[in-house]
């Protein structure tokens, strides 16, 4: 019987709260697993990612990737990075959306509202393919150049050697292979 109530109300929780916000999971030294969408402390480990609100911006982010001829893994592999896929992401220096756009990018680009997906998405991908073509088609050095800026990479003639920025092009370019394969 606690079995079943269990499994009920875990199936509820997860059929309300997945359609809204990510689910996750902690289990006590007792063996006691409970779940939650508001983990309060840092042992819990996410177990389902949030849910159809995430799904629209993936068809668009396609649409734009076609549309500037870059592969729509790469994008997929740069917004996962950027923002865990979460439409209403804001980094510590004030990066917006699911391609991380700072305010003066997002305006040059055109962005009216960097938390509204389908704009985010957009002039994300209408800079990295901006910056794909002024890197000549080199890859690595657009990521760099979407990380650290354009003129990092100039100055450093290739990838800048901030750890942040050789983590980031690493990580995109590990799951943009992962997703090729």
């Amino acid at each position: 019987m606690k079995r079943t109530l269990t499994a009920s109300i875990l199936f509820i929780l997860i059929a309300s709260a997945a359609a809204h916000s990510d689910i996750y999971r902690r289990k006590s030294v007792d063996g006691t697993v409970t779940f939650t969408d508001t983990p309060t402390t840092s042992d819990y480990e996410l177990v389902i990612r949030e849910g159809p609100e995430v799904l629209p911006w993936r068809e668009y982010a396609r649409i734009q990737a076609d549309r500037s001829e870059i592969d729509p893994e790469l994008v997929e592999a740069v917004i996962y990075v950027e923002s865990g896929e979460k439409i209403h992401a804001v980094s510590p220096k004030g990066a917006k959306g699911l391609m991380q756009l700072m305010d003066g990018t997002a305006e040059e680009l055109g962005v009216e509202d960097p938390m509204e997906p389908r704009q985010n998405v957009r002039g994300g991908v209408l800079y990295l393919a901006a910056l794909i073509e002024k890197f000549d088609g080199n890859i690595e050095h657009a990521l760099a150049a979407y990380n650290a800026g354009p003129g990092a990479v100039e100055k450093f003639g290739g990838v800048p050697p901030y750890p942040e920025t050789e983590n980031f092009v690493k990580r995109v370019l590990e799951i943009y292979r992962a997703k090729k394969n």
